[in-house]
């Protein structure tokens, strides 16, 4: 298996303009769709990557295995625009899924993504909770939720992601706010209040810069009430399971990512 930046013969892929920025929706070609609808966001430190990660990534198992319609929105990157800019990009897409929900046939709305897609994941999930929109469930995977170092993310030598790119990253996404005290839509590790957030399903590798923030927020979410897990995989490589499928570690987290993709559409 080879991961790729265009999409293959198994979905259908449109493109929508939502207050300028462009959203690649991609649906199932053959499977039914089921009502629900995922807002997909990539990751790249908050200063790299693109909407057509999408292809690479965990929602492709969702549009083809389950048959689901995902939405992958092409948001200012911080050397663009700093927060909230990315923020704003992505809560713009939730709103028109919301808005839409009767004739997208959307009767549940997920949230996830990688990396800086997790940690803007996460932030959609708390300005729609702050802001009256339903999220049903949230996979905010490694997520990069913590402007300000943890036990793991400092000095980490990791493999693709470590602790001087993460510094660079989360310097151009807050400017002259890095270090500093900001609100949890920037940095969601912030977040004081986890009551009445969607349940939640992440994975990590042990060695990898997310490692500590990632465990907080699935335990800070179980202490409000919140439904949530987390598996750990061995391994130092930031987002293995995208850059290393094949590998035995990616196989057992896609499976179990799928495993709780499944629990969720029983409920």
């Amino acid at each position: 298996m080879k991961y790729q930046l265009k999409p293959d013969d198994g979905v259908i892929v449109q493109e929508l303009r939502t207050g300028g920025i462009r959203t690649l929706v991609v649906k199932p070609a053959k499977i039914a769709e089921v009502p629900v609808a995922v807002l997909w966001i990539h990751g790249g430190g908050y200063i790299l990557g693109m909407k057509e990660m999408v292809y690479m990534s965990r929602a492709m198992d969702l549009v083809k295995k389950y048959g689901v319609t995902v939405f992958s929105p092409g948001y200012r990157l911080a050397w663009q625009k700093p927060y909230p800019a990315a923020a704003d990009d992505c809560y713009a897409v939730l709103e028109y899924i919301d808005r839409h929900r009767d004739r997208l046939k959307a009767d549940r709305i997920v949230v996830g993504g990688e990396s800086a897609g997790g940690g803007l994941a996460a932030a959609v999930c708390m300005m729609a909770r702050d802001r009256g929109i339903r999220v049903d469930y949230q996979m905010p995977l490694y997520p990069m939720i913590s402007s300000i170092d943890t036990d793991s993310s400092r000095n980490n030598h990791g493999r693709v992601w470590n602790t001087r790119r993460n510094h660079i990253g989360w310097r151009m996404y807050l400017r002259s706010d890095f270090g500093k005290p900001v609100s949890p839509y920037a940095a969601p590790a912030l977040q004081t209040d986890y009551s009445g957030l969607p349940p939640c399903y992440t994975f990590v590798g042990e060695g990898e810069p997310f490692y500590r923030e990632t465990l907080d927020y699935v335990s800070t979410l179980k202490a409000a009430g919140v439904d949530a897990e987390a598996d750990v995989y061995p391994t130092n490589v930031h987002a293995f399971d995208m850059l290393k499928p094949d590998e035995e570690i990616s196989r057992e987290a896609i499976r179990r990512f799928n495993e709780h993709f499944e629990k969720f559409l029983k409920q």
